[in-house]
């Protein structure tokens, strides 16, 4: 069956994405959202830039010649600070990014003291610097580049215990380096910590203002997509990519269904094979 309806991609290293997907879901539940994620890569800030960048062009754009969509959100700050031009130059759709909030929190901070959660790539990278200086140079930037945070928010994304410790110890890293003391706005400098975020509330100061950028990156897309005509399409469902096959795949099953995906396929260089549930 041919219907006039929007469709968008969403694309990440892993499960990251999944919080701006339930943003968007939330926003507008008439969108077909597809999701790739290139877990055959994961993680993505400890591979060098140049073999990044060709990778996810790539990726991105044999996922566009398949779906179609009006829009494709990057939902990776690796990804996006890398990326973008690129993917921007190679597709004719709008091309939406997720950086680190250090603007928002450079508007939201009384101490003007802000602080950062990211990968440890993102932490090194000079785009994080440029946002500094160029949206909150007046404010002190603290950052923690919290390398096992992604693979707990992986943990938490499929309903698995945390390591509580582990946690605590992330927090106690970001507060306790000189000047933490100040701090009064955290931002989410990863997606994947959306899936952290009442963990990470529970073991720092009540006082602090935590900043997500999964809702806005969703607001935004649907701005956007308020001035893409919907396109006359063969009515098909929205499925889950993944570059390489899930471990414990009932287990990944159960947590993508709660996203409201009813399959996942393996998405293997310019092909899509579909995937045993």
């Amino acid at each position: 069956m041919s219907l006039n309806h929007q469709r968008c991609l969403v694309f990440d290293s892993g499960i990251g994405g999944m919080g701006v997907v339930q943003a968007l879901q939330s926003l507008k539940p008439e969108l077909v959202i597809d999701y790739l994620a290139d877990t055959a890569l994961y993680p993505y800030g400890e591979q060098p830039d140049d073999l990044l960048i060709e990778r996810i062009v790539r990726l991105i754009t044999a996922a566009y010649q398949q779906i179609n969509p009006d829009l494709v959100v990057i939902a990776c700050n690796t990804a996006s600070t890398i990326a973008l031009p690129a993917l921007r130059a190679a597709l004719p759709v709008p091309i939406i990014g997720c950086v680190p909030p250090i603007r928002w929190a450079g508007r939201v901070s009384k101490t003007r003291t802000i602080g950062l959660f990211s990968t440890s790539a993102t932490a090194r990278r000079p785009y994080v610097q440029q946002l500094h200086a160029d949206f909150a140079a007046d404010c002190q930037l603290i950052v923690h580049g919290a390398r096992q945070l992604a693979d707990l928010a992986e943990q938490a994304f499929l309903g698995e215990p945390l390591n509580a410790a582990a946690l605590h110890a992330e927090v106690k890293a970001l507060l306790h380096q000189p000047g933490g003391e100040h701090i009064d706005t955290i931002g989410l400098g990863c997606t994947h910590y959306t899936f952290l975020l009442p963990e990470l509330v529970s073991y720092a100061p009540q006082s602090i203002t935590w900043l997500d950028p999964a809702p806005s990156v969703a607001r935004h897309a649907v701005t956007i997509l308020e001035g893409v005509p919907a396109q006359q399409r063969i009515e098909s469902p929205a499925v889950l990519y993944l570059t390489s096959p899930p471990q414990g795949r009932e287990d990944f099953y159960h947590a993508i269904k709660r996203f409201h995906f009813e399959r996942w396929d393996v998405f293997e260089s310019h092909c899509f094979n579909e995937a045993a549930l």
